[in-house]
């Protein structure tokens, strides 16, 4: 999989965008990103918690 930045303001095209040789894989992929993500923002929370608390 490979994905590139590209100049929204030339062409209305998404600021990046992904390749692939299968969509499914990459909708997986996406999906493992996004969940790794709200993992992130969760723990990152907690830290917040623990240092005010």
């Amino acid at each position: 999989m490979s994905f590139h930045f590209t100049d929204p303001k030339q062409n209305n095209e998404p600021p990046f965008t992904f390749t692939g040789p299968n969509p499914a894989d990459l909708e997986e992929q996406l999906q493992m990103i996004n969940d790794l993500a709200h993992e992130i923002l969760r723990l990152v929370a907690d830290v917040r918690r623990q240092i005010n608390g």
